[in-house]
């Protein structure tokens, strides 16, 4: 209990909203269409793989599971961002925000996990291509992707009951967008040194760890690529993994900077730019990238718009 008569937070309020209704107008648009970006992407990639037989592949598996993981992480976010945009006072319930944060860490956390296994798969079908079928079976991506989501929640929650029960009382101002880490541990009112050392161990096995196991997938798959005689072969081995390897520089490059950078190395402005360029950028680049770089899901992807508009 908070000393003397001091008050219990029950809300947390958003202060990065800005308040001249023209910018909030513009701000809810802007929200909107990526939000409306990210499901309508996602939804055609999933769409496009369920519809075209020669998708059911492992491969395709891992990459439905992640565009499920991207609907999910948007859905958590950007509608509550919306309503915020357009209400005179951007506020979320106690209760709201640590749901938000669980939400928003754990889906994040498990796309990272995921990524760890779209980079195992990769590594078998071109490092042991005749033994694929044997090793990546449906119950194994299955539990790959069990796991991805069993790691990414339980390491989730684990922060997020730290955090909320930590004390809150006064201040409940939180600069920013959405139930950030970073910005709601500012406003607890004891020492977090010992928080901050379990986000920051929880960020190196979100962040660190998965990126090493990939760097060491790829020394594999790169080795093979190089060993294979015909420029040809090398070409189609490297553009099976490209989609995947921009993805993974792009989302471990954003949560690097968010989540290990040394404590007030750089203002809250830059560290909030920094973290909604990733928010905003990851349910919309993710499937764009894949699509763009795929010439059997674009040619998917054409099919489902012939059958539903011929």
């Amino acid at each position: 209990m908070p000393p003397g008569n001091r008050t219990v937070v029950m809300e947390f309020v958003f202060l990065a909203f800005p308040t001249y209704p023209d910018l909030q107008t513009l701000l809810f648009m802007a929200i909107s269409l990526v939000f409306t970006a990210a499901v309508t992407g996602n939804l055609l990639i999933l769409v496009a793989i369920q519809e075209d037989a020669c998708l059911h592949t492992p491969m395709y598996f891992f990459l439905e599971c992640l565009s499920i993981i991207e609907l999910g992480y948007a859905a958590a976010i950007f509608p509550q961002m919306m309503v915020n945009a357009l209400q005179e006072r951007k506020r979320i319930s106690f209760g709201g925000c640590g749901a938000q944060m669980f939400f928003f860490l754990g889906l994040g956390s498990s796309d990272c996990f995921l990524l760890v296994a779209m980079a195992y798969d990769r590594y078998v079908a071109i490092c042991h291509p005749l033994h694929y079928t044997l090793i990546m079976t449906r119950r194994l991506c299955l539990w790959l992707v069990a796991a991805s989501l069993a790691l990414g929640g339980l390491l989730s929650l684990q922060i997020t009951v730290l955090i909320f029960c930590l004390p809150f009382y006064g201040s409940n101002g939180v600069n920013h967008f959405l139930c950030d880490v970073n910005q709601v541990l500012k406003l607890a009112r004891t020492d977090t040194r010992s928080e901050e050392i379990a986000q920051f161990i929880a960020s190196v096995l979100i962040v660190i760890l998965p990126f090493l196991l990939i760097c060491v997938s790829y020394v594999y798959i790169i080795t093979t690529i190089l060993h294979i005689r015909s420029a040809e072969g090398r070409h189609r081995a490297f553009h099976t993994c490209s989609s995947h390897l921009t993805v993974v520089l792009l989302q471990y490059g954003c949560l690097s900077l968010v989540y290990l950078h040394p404590k007030g190395s750089w203002s809250d402005e830059l560290d909030r730019l920094i973290s909604l360029g990733y928010t905003f950028g990851s349910p919309i680049f993710n499937p764009l990238i894949y699509s763009l770089r795929n010439k059997e899901l674009k040619g998917a992807i054409a099919k489902v718009f012939r059958r539903r508009t011929g």
